[in-house]
């Protein structure tokens, strides 16, 4: 009888453990227990073609190589004057090589003391950032692991208005790391600009939220075709988010990982437009085009024999007539490059040629 009682007694235990939906497909039955237990993974094998979709197999796909990344910095404690190690804000990136290179946006990790990568398998990792670039919103961090995937890069210039984007990330925070969200690819090559950079991006529906900063865009093979960047949070604007166009990044994180920064040409000028010139209420014949105000020595301008006070007309070949023209132009050149400036001095036209050189760092970009 007791022994009986120790048996009952058991198998109670044992399907408190199985939990309530063992219980009812009856305790007694080992083989429906262990069909009840094997469910998951059997549902999992197979899914119908109406759910095994081409979002489910990116996001099984791309998932794992998606990480958390928390950016610590050093603050100073206004009453006690301590300085404490403190979280300043959580965002993503993607595993684009097995060396342990993440891709993210450079305002994720930007004024970091300290970075923590947060993989999809549970492991947090410190991590370094190998460079950081203002001007495409982007960084590339190094991680030191085994046993990483890596994400595969795709073709940003064959996407079409209209095709599945996946947006995976860990948006409001780490939380809710990994979450996908889904919609199409609303425009391309979408032109936004913050503060004096412009940026050439693509322009989706799928949900951005902040945290999803630095995480992948994926297109219905799998294939990383953006790194989520930007989103307009504007009241009553819904659905839009930005993402870097992977082909505009590969170049870039190259350059990141390789050199820490990246290289861009720079005139040496300071200068004026008429819109520039009515602001602080100075008068001038600009002959719609750009006044040069000053010419940094021994810079690409002053070796060309670009002088204070000309006048520049065309550059590359192009017409300006504002300064923020001119800027974007010049980033659009490359090192090293000759460039064809006309200017106008003394009421006449002439045309001199330029060798961009690389921007120093004591100029800054």
């Amino acid at each position: 009888m007791q022994k009986n009682m120790w048996k009952k007694g058991m198998n109670i235990f044992l399907c408190g453990l199985l939990g309530a939906a063992v219980l009812m497909a009856g305790c007694g039955d080992k083989k429906t227990a262990a069909a009840v237990a094997e469910k998951p993974a059997k549902q999992e094998q197979q899914l119908s073609s109406a759910r095994n979709t081409p979002i489910v197999a990116a996001a099984k796909k791309v998932g794992p190589a998606v990480v958390g990344i928390t950016n610590k910095a050093y603050v100073r404690n206004f009453w006690t004057n301590q300085v404490k190690l403190t979280e300043r804000g959580t965002g993503s990136g993607v595993i684009y090589d097995k060396a342990g290179y993440i891709a993210t946006n450079n305002h994720v990790v930007e004024g970091a003391s300290e970075i923590i990568v947060s993989l999809p398998d549970g492991r947090s990792v410190k991590g370094k950032v190998l460079g950081a670039d203002a001007a495409t919103d982007l960084a590339v961090v190094k991680i030191d692991a085994n046993n990483l995937t890596v994400a595969e890069f795709g073709d940003s210039d064959t996407l079409q208005v209209g095709e599945p984007a996946i947006a995976i990330g860990n948006p409001l925070g780490l939380e809710f790391r990994g979450s996908v969200t889904a919609g199409v690819i609303s425009a391309l090559n979408r032109s936004i600009e913050i503060g004096e950079r412009k940026y050439n991006l693509i322009q989706t529906d799928a949900a951005i939220n902040p945290g999803n900063s630095g995480g992948a865009l994926v297109n219905a093979d799998g294939e990383v075709v953006g790194i989520n960047s930007a989103k307009i949070a504007v009241s009553g604007v819904e659905g839009i988010g930005f993402a870097i166009p992977v082909n505009a990044a590969r170049p870039i994180l190259k350059e990141l990982s390789e050199r820490g920064k990246v290289a861009r040409p720079y005139l040496g000028i300071s200068m004026m437009d008429k819109d520039i010139a009515a602001r602080y209420g100075f008068e001038g014949d600009f002959h719609n085009g750009i006044m040069v105000v000053k010419v940094v020595p021994n810079s690409p301008a002053a070796n060309a024999g670009i002088n204070a006070w000309d006048i520049i007309l065309n550059f590359n070949g192009k017409r300006v007539k504002t300064a923020k023209e001119l800027r974007q132009l010049v980033s659009e050149c490359k090192v090293g490059q000759d460039v064809d400036v006309v200017i106008m001095r003394g009421g006449s036209t002439q045309t001199l040629t330029i060798k961009l050189a690389e921007v120093p760092e004591e100029y800054g970009n």
